[in-house]
């Protein structure tokens, strides 16, 4: 039980032992929650944060986990949206996992051959959010993510079935959805530490720094923290459609388009070696298990 997460630990202080993966309605957020800004905290937004958790989330009482049987491994796959699922047909194994987290706007239908036809918890922020929801399921979880101060206000917009503000639509850089038709118990709130960890103890980055211009390519993606929040829900953890191979600047970025890889090497927020190495490792470790070869393959021969 808990394997995936018991050898993160051992990566991981002591605080992480009680790290819980959403935050409810029924308990008070920790002074530390707002010791950095979005998205390794809610610095500055005490105000915002108190109204969407009173809407966003169920008690914890009321709001178990993905069902899990009795002395039965949840298995987790988080399905990234790389293009080297292309042509794998692994929808059908994809499809016998208990928990499937999907991220960002990554679609099913005409691809379900390739990526399976089920989804768990579709996890986002709002850029990356369907702008058509495909995932048929009624008990699909949607998990957002806070990057920024309007993804908060995104956020409950979409909860309460309202417009976004007007003015958050400044802060968004294309596109985000009017509407996702979701009860507002299927709403989760991904907890910051889960992001803090992951790119402090895991990917080992500096403290988060006041910055006037760029970045500090500090914060993780969004498959990574997927990675540590699946750690948190299941027992055994797989990863399909990870790994940036930036030496094919041709190849197909994902699943889905024709955004070639080099698209990677425009991004300025993300270390994409640092997590290569990291998911290499964790692979290596038995930690994980990649299903597509894209992290580590020991059966390749280059």
């Amino acid at each position: 039980p808990g394997n995936t997460r018991q050898s993160l630990l051992t990566h991981l202080p002591a605080s992480s032992h009680n790290v819980q993966p959403f935050l409810w309605k029924d308990e008070p957020l920790n002074d530390d929650l707002f010791l950095y800004p979005p998205p390794f905290g809610f610095r500055g937004l005490q105000s915002k944060v108190a109204e969407l958790q009173k809407l966003v989330n169920l008690p914890a009482s009321d709001s178990p986990q993905p069902e899990k049987a009795a002395g039965k491994c949840q298995r987790c796959v988080v399905m990234g949206n790389g293009g080297i699922l292309k042509g794998l047909e692994l929808g059908p194994v994809i499809d016998r996992f208990d928990t499937i987290i999907r991220l960002n706007r990554g679609p099913l239908g005409k691809f379900s051959i390739d990526v399976g036809n089920r989804t768990t918890i579709r996890m986002s922020y709002p850029e990356g959010t369907p702008l058509s929801w495909a995932d048929t399921d009624p008990d699909t979880l949607f998990v957002t993510v806070v990057y920024k101060s309007g993804d908060i206000s995104w956020s409950s917009a979409m909860i309460n079935k309202l417009s976004v503000p007007l003015w958050d639509w400044f802060f968004f850089w294309q596109k985000v959805p009017d509407r996702i038709p979701l009860k507002a118990s299927k709403f989760r709130l991904l907890n910051p530490h889960v992001i803090r960890e992951t790119a402090l103890d895991l990917l080992k980055y500096p403290l988060p720094r006041p910055r006037l211009w760029g970045w500090d390519q500090n914060i993780p993606t969004l498959g990574v923290s997927a990675l540590t929040l699946a750690s948190l829900l299941c027992d055994e953890v797989s990863l399909a459609g990870f790994g940036y191979n930036l030496s094919q600047h041709g190849a197909p970025l994902h699943y889905y388009d024709q955004l070639p890889m080099s698209a990677m090497l425009e991004q300025s927020m993300h270390n994409v070696n640092r997590e290569t190495e990291l998911l290499q490792r964790l692979v290596r470790e038995g930690t994980i298990t990649d299903l597509t070869g894209g992290i580590h393959c020991s059966y390749c021969h280059s």
